[in-house]
């Protein structure tokens, strides 16, 4: 099933283009990664996805329908948004700044249900942020913090996740999990886009990725795919070394050109 289909997508801040006629599918089981040099647009496309940037130029729908057609409250239930470095402004306990991932499925009574608190423990397990629950989020480390958003953003059990950077902050253990619980919740039958660095990972994880730079698509396709065809290494001005773990291909960036 499609769940996004954004074409021609462009935007502008005081005249300068930041996005110029991106196209973007996203299918449901998958999970697409968005690569590219720094300032190539990536986090900008997120945001016009998740409907933060509204000001763009194109079409955009959702599950078939056009993207203006929703409530903000019915686009929360839908998409889940994980910006890069998400600031937390409150000293909230972590129980509580997960629990407000069930904050677009609760009615007016505001009070969470017996499946609102299954989800909440499920998504806590997932994150593996048990040992945290009795800390201030505000008291936590960057790569704890981003690990308590994304217990947030399982718990509020979104068809489609988009995260930006969700692992710049994290060690190679978490970092791997995180890709993990990601890939799986693509798996389930959802779909999630991903900004990444990483290109290892992006390799691994994701199906497809779109390669961006200076806000066009280059190309779009898997990782090797691309490192085959040359163009991660015109568009990186890097040379990448290819490994084989296994089954596994790995790939990693060597040489600047």
């Amino acid at each position: 099933m499609k769940l996004i289909d954004a074409k021609n997508i462009g935007f502008s801040i005081e005249g300068k283009t930041i996005l110029d006629k991106v196209n973007v599918c996203l299918e449901s089981g998958e999970m697409l990664g968005l690569i590219g040099p720094n300032g190539a647009g990536k986090s900008t496309l997120l945001k016009v996805l998740a409907k933060l940037n509204e000001s763009f130029l194109g079409d955009y729908a959702l599950k078939q329908k056009n993207i203006s057609d929703y409530s903000r409250k019915d686009l929360a239930k839908i998409i889940g948004y994980q910006e890069q470095s998400a600031p937390v402004h409150w000293p909230l306990p972590v129980r509580r700044v997960v629990e407000l991932g069930r904050l677009p499925h609760q009615g007016f009574s505001e009070k969470l249900t017996d499946h609102d608190q299954q989800l909440i423990e499920t998504a806590i397990d997932k994150a593996q942020i048990r040992d945290l629950l009795d800390r201030e989020v505000s008291s936590l480390s960057g790569g704890e913090r981003m690990r308590v958003l994304l217990a947030r953003l399982f718990a509020g059990e979104h068809k489609i996740i988009l995260a930006d950077e969700p692992v710049a902050s994290l060690d190679p253990y978490h970092q791997v999990h995180v890709m993990e619980l990601l890939a799986e919740h693509a798996k389930a039958g959802n779909a999630v886009i991903v900004v990444l660095h990483d290109i290892t990972l992006a390799a691994r994880f994701c199906d497809r990725v779109i390669l961006l730079d200076k806000g066009r698509c280059v190309a779009q396709d898997n990782v090797m795919a691309l490192h085959e065809s040359k163009q991660l290494e015109k568009t990186y001005q890097m040379s990448f070394h290819k490994n084989k773990m296994g089954d596994d291909v790995i790939l990693t960036p060597w040489r600047r050109l």
